[in-house]
């Protein structure tokens, strides 16, 4: 069976609870390792300048404090060069006039969680 998918992981983090939430969020953070084991010592994955993944990847940005804090755990604190990464693409005002707010991307994953019945 493959290994499940960041996105999936992610979603997992705040849609499940007991093995399920655990084994997500053990998923999450090792494709977050991953992705910076890629990144290597690039400030972009395009090298050095935004590309195609940066740009896709970064577009999940948004919904990290979700994960965050249904997860009970910081990407910064488990993987500092990811955030790094992260807040070099917001420096590019395309990006960051491109992405929702955290807050608003947190407060619908909330909503979500009401509606599946998990708060």
């Amino acid at each position: 069976m493959a290994n499940p998918s960041f996105v999936d992981c992610a979603t997992k983090v705040w849609t499940t609870k007991g093995d399920e939430h655990e084994a997500a969020k053990k998923g999450f953070l090792e494709s977050i390792k991953l992705l910076v084991g890629e990144l290597g010592d690039k400030p972009f994955f395009g090298g050095g300048t935004l590309g195609f993944v940066d740009v896709s990847l970064v577009s999940f940005y948004s919904w990290l404090s979700g994960c965050e804090k249904f997860g009970n755990f910081s990407v910064e604190e488990e993987s500092p060069d990811f955030i790094a990464w992260a807040k070099r693409c917001l420096q590019k005002e395309s990006v960051s006039r491109s992405l929702p707010d955290q807050d608003k991307v947190y407060d619908f994953v909330v909503q979500l969680r009401k509606l599946k019945g998990l708060e």
